[in-house]
């Protein structure tokens, strides 16, 4: 079974995690926020954003994971922690763009998960 697959997974039916998610995440911006203030109403926009980056997680994780993997490979190292020994060691000194590339593409989709609008500026 694919890992990007998109819908439900069987046996489970509609509505997917991703459709669950952004229905409880819809229902407390569109009405639980503006029935409320102070305090709640900003724990509530909280669980909003938090529900969000899980949604924007399922649909991105299995692609993001498999970039990145490759992206680790390309440099020949078997996970992040090895890769940033090998940084401060100074043993990429010499494929600085490469490393670069690799870095900036990994803030980006921890960006795209976390708070897409960061990108927008």
């Amino acid at each position: 079974m694919s890992e990007d697959r998109t819908g439900p997974i069987p046996p489970h039916d509609r509505p997917d995690a991703a459709e669950l998610l952004r229905t409880v995440r819809e229902l407390l911006v569109d009405e639980v926020v503006p029935a409320t203030d102070g305090m709640l109403a900003y724990h509530v926009r909280i669980a909003a954003r938090l529900l969000g980056m899980v949604e924007r997680e399922l649909g991105r994780g299995p692609a993001d994971a498999r970039r990145h993997r490759a992206d680790l490979d390309r440099l020949g190292y078997p996970d992040d922690a090895a890769l940033a020994a090998a940084i401060r060691a100074g043993d990429l000194d010499d494929r600085g763009d490469e490393l670069r590339a690799v870095l900036r593409t990994a803030a980006r989709a921890r960006l795209e998960v976390s708070n897409p609008r960061h990108l927008a500026s």
